[in-house]
């Protein structure tokens, strides 16, 4: 019987228990992650092999014949036949499956099972007996993108369990929803996610392709990450949604672009992101001497990244693209370097609107945050001050009002001109260079 989305969600989940009490829970997710990858490609692995069988003329030990090959020592039959040392087995599986699959290069070997003090042999034949009593092939899921969905939701767990160190690379999805609906991607365009972490803002901007007609497969995705770990934990969750063609590089955005092309950084029709908010260190020195000219509104200070990273953003869109951005509060009004920069941004009309978010809403931070926001189209109309009255001393903070309470805001945007009031939700002003919305979740 093919499982429910419940169902997965809570066998995967369980596999974080197992690992309680040996590992930091901030690290729970490169080991399940890690399993739950190879344990998916070992099961589609064994339908395709079956069929394989039953077509005339087919060799079932061709690897040409497969979309990933698993080699024999990377199978999950093999691996439940180890007793001991199982650590060391399973990277040997990891490094066999990287030799066979060049798609696959960098991205399992990073993860370390041969570790007998973090993970014993009897926590490793615990979670691969647990992953056992699954299936995960194509057949088993009863909708393509099913695991993908099961990937998401225990990357948002994860964040809540470990805090500000397991939330790093993760952004609630009602602010991800958000400020896809906001760029409206459509098929066909070029979109890229500079500071990329787990890939969800690259997913979520599949999902709405597909929600609005458009042929997911008919759309170009790039990103970017600096930590190794988080960029083999996107790597998979893009092979998981079936995003096999998606263009996700390792390294620095600011000191070490990688999505280059010909000598100049590449550009895109929709750009999103968001990045670590006010990084120390974020490479102002390599930064004075940028051979791509990014930062032509000047160099942030060095304790103060968020204006470094908008200005590689801007600098990667085509003449029509469309950029957002989650930024903290701080570039709003901070002084000296930083004024100067949003003063160049403003002037050449590079921001259209500015949209405040409540505080609480980012694992790790209370901090309020921002979306910066970024439309060619939207460009010298007449714009406003957005905010709901009396409501910010009672803004309440649970994450999924976000979505619900913002679509009845910025929906209205095109029309504002026109409005006095909303249902007594807002008051207007006339600004001149920008719509800023201030968003209130309290109902």
């Amino acid at each position: 019987m093919a499982l429910t989305l419940q169902e997965l969600e809570s066998h995967l989940w369980e596999s974080a228990n197992i690992l309680r009490g040996s590992i930091d829970s901030a690290d729970y997710k490169n080991y399940i992650f890690g399993l739950l990858f190879l344990k998916r490609l070992n099961d589609v692995f064994e339908e395709e092999r079956d069929a394989l069988q039953h077509i005339p003329g087919a060799d079932p030990d061709e690897p040409v014949e497969y979309q990933f090959f698993v080699p024999e020592r990377a199978r999950w039959s093999h691996l439940r036949t180890i007793a001991v040392n199982v650590g060391e087995a399973i990277n040997k599986a990891f490094e066999a499956l990287e030799e066979q699959n060049r798609r696959l290069e960098g991205v399992l070997v990073s993860i370390d099972f041969n570790n007998k003090d973090r993970l014993p042999d009897q926590v490793l034949l615990r979670l691969l007996a647990h992953f056992s009593q699954i299936r995960m092939g194509n057949r088993d899921l009863p909708e393509p993108d099913m695991l993908g969905r099961a990937y998401e939701y225990l990357i948002a767990q994860f964040a809540d369990d470990a805090g500000k160190k397991g939330g790093e690379f993760y952004t609630p999805r009602g602010v991800v929803q958000l400020l896809v609906a906001l760029l409206q991607p459509e098929e066909g365009m070029r979109i890229c996610d500079p500071t990329v972490g787990s890939g969800g803002m690259l997913i979520e901007s599949v999902h709405y392709i597909e929600a609005h007609g458009g042929n997911a497969k008919n759309v170009s995705l790039y990103g970017q990450e600096k930590n190794l770990n988080t960029w083999s934990i996107c790597k998979m969750n893009m092979l998981l949604h079936g995003l096999v063609d998606a263009q996700i590089v390792k390294g620095d955005t600011i000191r070490d672009p990688k999505l280059v092309d010909h000598g100049e950084v590449m550009l895109f029709d929709r750009v999103i992101a968001n990045p670590p908010f006010s990084l120390k260190n974020w490479g102002r020195e390599a930064a004075e001497h940028d051979p791509y000219g990014r930062f032509k509104y000047g160099l942030p200070p060095k304790s103060y990244g968020d204006l470094a990273f908008v200005q590689h953003m801007v600098a990667t869109l085509n003449v029509t693209g469309r950029l957002g951005v989650v930024m903290p509060h701080g570039i709003l009004f901070r002084g000296n370097s930083e004024q100067h920069i949003r003063q160049g941004l403003l002037e050449d009309d590079l921001i259209d609107a500015v949209i405040g978010l409540p505080p609480n809403l980012f694992y790790g931070t209370g901090i309020p945050a921002a979306i910066l926001k970024r439309n060619p189209k939207a460009i010298g109309t007449a714009s406003c001050l957005l905010r709901r009255r009396g409501t910010s001393k009672r803004a309440k903070t649970k994450t999924a009002c976000v979505p619900r309470t913002s679509r009845r805001l910025w929906m209205r945007i095109p029309r504002m001109r026109t409005w006095r009031s909303m249902h007594g939700w807002c008051q207007l002003r006339k600004s001149d260079k920008m719509t800023i919305i201030s968003i209130f979740r309290g109902m």
